[in-house]
């Protein structure tokens, strides 16, 4: 009985030593940078260092690269220019000139997400909003935020955006209760979508990984598909960086119009 478990181990490591053996979430695994296996709240991990990646990058372009103010801009003057341009118009489409002065919060969280997500998709880098505990704090940080400006900007009146006083009278609680159910929900949901979506995206690329290594000359149909999904990735890793901001932006207007 011995000598049949060793036989189905050793064929099991011979299996994962040709290269079928996939582990599309070792990728998401968080390790201390200086060795060792003890996580604390202050040990620095890989997690730790791809953030501070996200920040110098985002300084570079919006700090260094756009420091010239060129009449002919450079490529990375252009770059932020336009990045600039383009949240700007969201608050004003969205909340009117009143939400302008939340701009820079709203602009360096879209910046955040936006270089985590691209910088995540170099190989053997790490994405750190595939991090349910980064998104987490991030949707965190904007419900309490646009809580407290809706508490104070209009005091008890704050409530009467989950008051529906367009339905009957007799649905009125009851879809006070769903609002405020769907409002706390709120940053479950925020962080939920962008983890989440950032995460099943890198694992099928880390299968179809695994598949094109397994396969030898037979690679080429799970290359191709690397390739395909690796731009949907591209497309995936903006649009969520889009709507993670939008719906900040949305919740902001809430909080300024309520009986909107």
């Amino acid at each position: 009985m011995a000598d049949h478990t060793e036989a189905v181990a050793e064929a099991v490591a011979g299996e994962a030593s040709k290269g079928f053996a996939i582990h599309p979430m070792e990728q998401f695994e968080i390790h201390p940078l200086f060795g060792g296996d003890a996580l604390n709240w202050y040990t620095p991990t890989n997690v730790t260092l791809w953030m501070g990646l996200v920040i110098v990058s985002v300084v570079l372009l919006m700090v260094i690269g756009a420091r010239g103010r060129a009449m002919v801009p450079s490529r990375s003057q252009s770059m932020a220019e336009m990045t600039y341009g383009f949240i700007h118009k969201m608050i004003v489409d969205v909340t009117g000139k009143e939400g302008l002065k939340y701009f820079p919060y709203i602009m360096t969280v879209f910046l955040f997400i936006l270089f985590a997500n691209l910088l995540g998709l170099i190989p053997y880098s790490y994405t750190v909003t595939s991090q349910i505990a980064v998104t987490g704090v991030l949707a965190l940080a904007v419900f309490l935020a646009v809580t407290a400006i809706g508490f104070i900007k209009n005091g008890p009146s704050f409530i009467k955006l989950f008051w529906v006083s367009s339905a009957p009278a007799a649905l009125r609680p009851v879809l006070f209760l769903i609002e405020l159910i769907s409002y706390f929900v709120r940053p479950v949901s925020h962080s939920i979508r962008l983890g989440g979506n950032m995460m099943a995206g890198h694992a099928v690329v880390k299968v179809f990984a695994g598949f094109a290594g397994a396969l030898g000359l037979g690679a080429v149909f799970p290359i191709l598909a690397i390739v395909g999904v690796y731009g949907l990735e591209l497309l995936v890793a903006v649009i969520q960086a889009y709507v993670f901001t939008i719906l900040t932006v949305v919740y902001l207007n809430d909080a300024l119009h309520p009986s909107h």
